[in-house]
């Protein structure tokens, strides 16, 4: 019985999300996700860089009662709204203006306390009323999250903060308020002699001002990467058509696309983008789908054949029935494919937060035994409230805050200088394990654009003359392999001369008069339908084009074969290279292509890849990378077109070519601006070499402190000490972050 009943409830299963607000790291994201999956039947997955939460509910499950759950383990959560509304402020942006706030106020209060020429007669008190707004406002999101974490028993980074800063502003009030430190004309100074009855003459102000400032930098540089892995969805949702010719009464009716129906039949004219996914019912025409598809070759359509939303009509006009619309058509499955992948690879956890689980616990634990223990051994209550100050101090993570920030800012602005965009720290992660580099074709390792590679001419033929005339039939074309005859033509022989009378031939070439000679251009089935031969030597040459994966054009004058051209994407001059250095590198290339193998095998013996998989769809390309990734792979991907989004958001480095469209740029970890593929070996060594620049500042950032715990607890340091050997570990760690300044390219 358990058994069909469980049967029954996966069966009514239905899709919710919720937006989720208040999570400050990826444990919190882990605490929702236990929670909701502790409901009945519910199976929860949470997205901590995109703040929704995916949950799988039987049909008797509220998704009120999951709203409830995520408010009672403290945290905002709410349905999305069915109609976009006016857009909420989003973190970084509050964020950024909590930030410019705090630097406005905190810098004061850092010179006046660091420099004592300028501590005028009651500096403290302007202090304490600058720092003030700082430690409450400023830090307020610390204080919400250490409060969560505490009512859940949990401590992360947020807590050693809150705490650390607050413990310094307490202890500064109740030196100016109990101690002497609010008496006229005190002054500070750096000596390290170690006296605990200076403890109440002291005061802390610039430390904690100066720590909830560095944080809330860090923070805010973490927001606004994370608000960029929303745009590659917004992106995809944008790209479809906006409105539509719809036929109704046998009348044209401009509509806009939500209205459409299954079963509407629409018009798309030349150059329009196809509404949503359909049947061909009427018309025949090229449709350029290179950025849906990857493939390079506009495919010729005609009644009975299908095509996809978003792929623009290069050809003639074309009647469409639908087939599916909205959340059906291949554009939206890609956006949820886009969007499964990154929620995916959001779970990898921050280092700070996974070092934090440890250190953070210890601290405080530090911290509490210094208080009682200096209180036990009879010490005065001042003496151990200063030992303990002092250990929460000097572990606050002040340099935490400095770490990935100032590595990332040296290390992205070097890379800018390369063409390497990097996203934020996650895309650095899995940079020093990848081992498989997967290549996009069109576009990534060729141009994206065909261009007129050869021209074979019959006996007594001549070459110019051939192209002279197969470049103005074509040239009245806007046919994307016509262009390429076109622009070929006029590149070598200059100016082209007029054509009349020309036509399009539905799915098979053009035709036209020129200097009074009757051209025909295109398939060589144009030629066999008025039963007219190739010479060998022309059927030749097309047979091993087409081998190659390449087009031929057929070109006939007043009825007799006069050439075949030969038009095909072509290899970037530096991709030969940029694959021999990937290898260098120890790193194995693969191509990936929706082209057809013939093309993709062509190209991949050109540059020297040996891995080849081709004629595959958007959802495979996602697919392979997710088998080479069970293989236990680490994967790189490379691309630049829509149908690259997926698979560059599930690879565990996706780095999109500039080149390409905004969906790819935005679905990848990194961004190729130069659009040379040569870029790639240096995106991975950069990468690397800024990981490990974060990794040793999280390393010396705890070290600093670390070392000095033992002696804070004893005793032997006063805040203010602490608060110096602060400063003192983030001089390091920006000195540290510099030196990715000196990041050479690789030899090209």
């Amino acid at each position: 019985m358990s058994t069909a009943h469980g049967t029954e409830r996966i069966a009514a299963a239905r899709p919710i999300e919720l937006d989720i607000t208040g999570m400050t790291c990826a444990s919190c994201a882990n605490r929702i996700e236990r929670k909701l999956n502790k409901v009945g039947g519910v199976s929860a997955s949470v997205n901590y860089a995109m703040a929704k939460a995916r949950v799988s509910a039987p049909d008797d499950v509220d998704p009120q009662q999951l709203v409830e759950v995520v408010e009672k383990a403290g945290y905002g959560a709410a349905l999305p709204a069915a109609e976009p509304e006016e857009a909420a402020e989003e973190p970084a942006d509050e964020l950024k203006r909590r930030l410019l706030v705090t630097l406005v106020l905190t810098v004061p209060v850092v010179v006046l306390a660091m420099v004592p020429v300028l501590q005028f007669t009651y500096w403290q008190w302007i202090s304490l009323v600058l720092a003030a707004p700082v430690v409450v406002w400023g830090g307020l999101p610390f204080h919400r999250a250490a409060w969560t974490n505490l009512r859940h028993g949990a401590a992360t980074m947020d807590t050693l903060v809150s705490m650390g800063t607050l413990a310094a502003f307490v202890w500064s009030l109740y030196a100016l308020l109990l101690g002497d430190a609010g008496m006229p004309g005190m002054t500070h100074s750096f000596s390290l002699i170690v006296s605990r009855a200076e403890a109440a003459d002291s005061i802390y102000l610039e430390v904690a001002a100066a720590v909830t400032a560095f944080i809330l930098a860090g923070r805010y540089f973490e927001a606004r990467a994370k608000r960029r892995a929303g745009d590659a969805l917004r992106a995809l949702l944008e790209l479809g058509a906006k409105d539509v010719a719809v036929l109704r009464d046998g009348r044209e009716v401009r509509v806009g696309t939500d209205e459409l129906v299954v079963g509407d039949r629409f018009v798309v004219r030349p150059g329009e983008k196809i509404a949503t996914d359909g049947l061909v019912e009427d018309g025949s025409s090229a449709v350029d789908a290179s950025m849906l598809t990857g493939e390079s070759v506009p495919v010729e359509v005609g009644p009975g054949e299908s095509v996809v939303g978003a792929t623009v009509n290069a050809g003639g006009r074309l009647v469409v029935r639908a087939t599916q619309v909205g959340s059906g058509t291949q554009l939206a499955q890609m956006a949820r494919l886009v969007e499964e992948a990154q929620a995916g690879k959001a779970r990898i956890q921050r280092l700070a937060d996974r070092v934090s689980a440890v250190f953070v616990p210890i601290v405080i634990g530090i911290a509490l035994v210094s208080l009682a223990g200096w209180l036990l051994a009879g010490q005065p209550v001042t003496a151990a409230f200063t030992a303990a100050v002092a250990v929460l101090i000097i572990a606050c993570p002040c340099a935490m805050g400095l770490a990935t920030p100032t590595a990332l800012l040296v290390g992205t602005g070097r890379g800018a200088q390369l063409g390497v965009l990097i996203k934020g720290p996650q895309a650095l992660e899995s940079t020093r394990r990848i081992d498989t580099v997967v290549l996009d074709k069109t576009g990534t390792v060729t141009t994206g654009r065909m261009q007129l590679l050869e021209v074979h001419t019959a006996d007594g033929v001549e070459r110019a003359e051939a192209l002279r005339v197969a470049g103005a039939v074509e040239d009245a074309s806007e046919h994307p392999i016509a262009r390429a005859i076109a622009a070929g033509a006029e590149r070598e022989i200059g100016e082209l001369p007029a054509v009349s009378g020309f036509g399009n031939l539905e799915g098979l070439g053009v035709r036209g008069t020129v200097d009074g000679h009757e051209v025909l251009a295109g398939r060589a089935a144009l030629l066999e339908e008025r039963e007219l031969g190739l010479p060998e030597g022309l059927g030749a040459a097309k047979a091993a084009a087409e081998a190659e994966g390449r087009t031929a054009v057929v070109l006939a004058v007043d009825g007799a074969a006069w050439a075949v051209l030969v038009v095909a994407d072509t290899v970037k001059a530096s991709s030969s290279r940029a694959i021999a250095q990937l290898r260098e590198l120890g790193l194995t290339p693969v191509l990936l292509t929706g082209d057809n193998t013939a093309v993709a095998r062509s190209v991949a013996a050109e540059v020297g890849i040996d891995e080849v998989v081709a004629e595959v769809l958007p959802k495979d390309k996602v697919d392979v990378i997710t088998q080479l990734q069970g293989q236990g792979k680490a994967v790189a991907m490379v691309g630049d077109g829509i149908n690259d989004a997926a698979a560059l958001a599930q690879a565990d480095l996706g780095m999109a070519m500039g080149t390409g469209t905004d969906i790819a740029m935005e679905a990848g970890d990194l961004t190729l601006v130069r659009g040379d593929l040569r870029a790639v070996v240096d995106a991975i060594r950069l990468s690397r070499r800024t990981l490990a620049t974060i990794k040793g500042n999280l390393f010396w950032a705890f070290a600093y402190n670390v070392a000095a715990l033992p002696l804070a607890a004893a005793g032997l340091l006063n805040p203010m000490i602490a608060g110096a050997a602060m400063a003192c570990s983030s001089l390091f760690v920006v000195g540290n972050s510099l030196r990715l300044r000196g990041f050479r390219a690789a030899a090209q």
